[in-house]
């Protein structure tokens, strides 16, 4: 296996990384800007307040994108598992 298709897997895996989990980080970041905007405005100060609701909209984006995330997933085993034989070589 040549060092470029070494790179090139590594690329590929990494911007599939980055691709799948997106969702989840941009509605955390979202969630959690909200919320301490509303601590800031109310002065509530506490730091578990943040907890509940990133978590449950986390889960909720798991439920509208997780068939996306999943699929992306085995495409990618997919194409890894049928050019095994390449990628040894």
């Amino acid at each position: 296996m040549s060092s470029d298709l070494v790179v090139d897997l590594m690329s590929e895996t990494l911007f599939l990384i980055i691709k799948v989990s997106a969702p989840m980080l941009l509605v955390s970041l979202v969630v959690g800007l909200i919320v301490s905007i509303l601590q800031t405005v109310t002065s509530i100060q506490e730091q578990t307040l943040t907890f509940v609701p990133k978590l449950l909209s986390i889960f909720l984006v798991l439920v509208i994108a997780g068939n996306w995330i999943l699929t992306n997933i085995v495409e990618y085993m997919q194409y890894l598992f049928e050019n095994f034989n390449t990628f040894i070589r």
